[in-house]
């Protein structure tokens, strides 16, 4: 059975930091490429940052240089480092693993930045 479970999120203040993390089960997660996603009220979900079964990473224009995506093989666990948080980074964060035509999704972690 294939899990990803989100952990890290929660309440925090403008130009504050988190880290999520996703530990990934059931799955040989070297093989997958990882990535973080994210859904605000009223909005479609959309890509945060990606990163390759061979560490190569991407993101999205709104996170370069704030956010920071990573993984370690040996703990099957893909990391989201949040630094310099806006009000509009408020989303439900989504961990997600592809490999070929595999998808899957973890079930959500809520960041809510607010002061």
């Amino acid at each position: 059975q294939v899990q990803l479970v989100e952990s890290g999120g929660g309440l925090v203040q403008p130009g504050g930091s988190l880290r999520l993390s996703c530990a990934a089960s059931g799955i040989t997660f070297s093989l997958y490429t990882m990535g973080w996603y994210r859904q605000a009220p009223g909005k479609q979900r959309e890509l945060v940052a990606t990163i390759s079964s061979s560490g190569s990473t991407d993101s999205a224009d709104s996170v370069k240089g704030r956010f920071t995506i990573s993984r370690d093989n040996a703990k099957n666990t893909v990391y989201l480092q949040m630094n310099s948080l806006k009000p509009e980074d408020t989303a439900v964060y989504y961990c997600n693993a592809v490999f070929r035509r595999i998808e899957y999704w973890g079930s959500g972690t809520q960041v809510t930045v607010s002061s």
